[in-house]
């Protein structure tokens, strides 16, 4: 009878998994069904949908066909499993992962989200199901389903996000107990023999009364290698019609345009990540760290990472710790070290969505008052005449009597972050009466020339001052052209001319002719650069020369 009665509970089981398989796969094929996929002939994809889940749908599954291999490997890493394909040496990427969100709490933020976002996010994990199910042929490396708290984890788009500045070189020398770093040489060999992402991007809006047609024009010229991120183009009869560029995995335009309104990010030099020295100790077998007059209780948790090992699957176990200012990720002359960034994961990913479906300046100013995008600067024109910039998003107020690009002392007060800067207390322009907008990753003080922001308008912490050779030239094209055009800004995008050379090469040149015999061997080369123009082409040896001695 017992035999009897668990058989009953296992058919009846099976018959719930199917019934759920059956219904999940009828609930992707009705939805499929308002979605309409159409490819130009550069093989860009146009999604139309009647929602915005519809169209979120959509995205994901264009996306996986023509890339689900870096679909997949974004969320992969984003999640934390990558140990699991590419072995032990990627268990501290994991665990920097999980130092800052566990899947637990992933699927908290994505539970506490609006009802909308989490539409959304079904219809992603939905998009990519659906796709894998119609392709059989496609086989994951590991990910056989996606799970609509997963987009928490990638929220905001740019190149590898604000924890990629958490050196998981720190975090090993912490976790396994090491005493000294590793030498900084050995490790930067290592990292050598990969070919890094291209970093940085330059962004220029100009004003209709610049523009032959009376209309501004927004640059959007992202450093990115060719294949990081996807062109598409999305749209639904909620009010999405976004065309622009999509990072693998994400469903949101990251930076792009719609009928109205256009958006470029740059990488920011916005101090949004400190780091703070904890007092610890061991009181009665459990870890404290001092806050004030105050001992407060570290929190500290097991989790177990898997990672491969010919072919075998092995575990790990570690335990993270963290304070109220975040997870310890390193230590400094013996101190324990907490890193604070922005982890707002549901709001980000609200901000994102929300950027791409503004009509016009003042919505889109609104949109930037949720403050959860911390890694970039914003360049924006809009059909109205509007064009502005936004250095930075989430701003941490600090008090300006530390020095915050040290580590400071976590058990002072004090050195709390205080809440965020509004908008208006950060660095941002709107309408500058030059008529043009740039930046190149470089300082804000000379977005628009004599029109600028003025740095002691503002804290230290708000951007580094520094030029660099991309916003010179810029400058320099800006305030010699008129009369811009679509074809003048792209071919001004496209300007061959290198002033960085232009300041080095004259000092080398000058140098070899101080003691030519001293280096006869370096003659021709030498005359090469002497010719030169600074200018690059395909064509150019002197372009090879300067690059390899720059």
């Amino acid at each position: 009878m017992r035999i009897c009665a668990f058989l009953l509970f296992l058919f009846v089981l099976s018959c719930n998994s199917v019934d759920k398989s059956k219904s999940e796969l009828e609930r992707w094929q009705v939805q499929a069904k308002d979605v309409t996929i159409i490819r130009d002939h550069y093989g860009v994809p146009h999604i139309y949908g009647k929602t915005d889940a519809d169209a979120v749908f959509g995205l994901l599954y264009a996306q996986c066909e023509d890339d689900f291999n870096r679909v997949e490997q974004n969320y992969i890493w984003a999640t934390g499993r990558l140990a699991e394909v590419e072995g032990e040496q990627a268990l501290y990427s994991d665990l920097r992962a999980n130092l800052f969100m566990t899947e637990d709490e992933a699927k908290a933020y994505y539970n506490n989200s609006p009802e909308w976002l989490k539409e959304l996010c079904q219809a992603f994990a939905d998009g990519i199901n659906y796709y894998l199910h119609t392709h059989p042929e496609v086989k994951p490396r590991l990910l056989t389903r996606f799970e609509p708290w997963m987009p928490m984890y990638f929220s905001e788009g740019s190149i590898g996000g604000d924890i990629e500045r958490v050196s998981t070189r720190k975090l090993r020398t912490f976790y396994e107990g090491q005493l000294e770093l590793q030498p900084h040489n050995a490790v930067a060999a290592v990292h050598n023999d990969v070919e890094s992402e291209p970093a940085g991007s330059n962004g220029i809006a100009i004003s209709g009364k610049l523009t032959e047609s009376g209309n501004p024009i927004l640059l959007i010229n992202p450093h990115t290698s060719f294949f990081f991120r996807g062109e598409v183009h999305a749209v639904s009869e909620e009010g999405l019609n976004a065309y622009g560029a999509v990072t693998w995995g994400q469903f949101f335009i990251y930076q792009g345009f719609n009928e109205k309104t256009g958006w470029m990010h740059t990488s920011t030099y916005t101090d949004v990540i400190d780091e703070f020295e904890e007092d610890i100790m061991d009181l009665n077998d459990k870890l404290v760290y001092k806050y004030d007059d105050e001992y407060r209780t570290v929190e500290s948790r097991p989790i177990i990472l898997k990672y491969v090992e010919n072919d075998t699957l092995k575990e790990r176990e570690f335990t993270m710790h963290k304070t109220h200012h975040g997870p310890i990720t390193h230590s400094n002359n013996g101190k324990w070290v907490s890193t604070a960034m922005m982890w707002e994961p549901s709001k980000a990913l609200e901000q994102s969505f929300v950027r791409t479906k503004q009509s016009d300046y003042d919505g889109f100013r609104k949109m930037m008052d949720i403050r959860t995008n911390s890694s970039n600067n914003t360049v924006y024109a809009d059909n109205s005449g509007n064009i502005a910039y936004f250095h930075g998003n989430f701003i941490p107020k600090r008090d300006e009597s530390y020095n915050y690009s040290e580590a400071v002392d976590g058990s002072n007060s004090e050195t709390d972050w205080q809440g965020l800067h509004t908008v208006d207390e950060s660095i941002t322009l709107l309408n500058p009466e030059n008529g043009w907008i740039q930046n190149c990753n470089s300082t804000p003080y000379t977005a628009a020339a004599q029109f600028s922001p003025k740095k002691d308008d503002y804290p230290n912490y708000m951007s580094i001052d520094r030029e660099n050779f991309r916003g010179v030239h810029a400058i320099d094209l800006l305030h010699k052209a008129t009369d811009f055009t679509v074809e003048n800004v792209i071919d001004l995008a496209h300007d061959p001319y290198l002033p960085a050379f232009a300041e080095l090469i004259p000092g080398l040149v000058k140098a070899y002719d101080a003691h030519p015999s001293e280096f006869s061997r370096l003659k021709d080369p030498v005359e090469e650069l002497r010719k030169w123009d600074f200018k690059t082409s395909k064509s150019s040896v002197a372009m090879t020369l300067a690059h390899y001695y720059g």
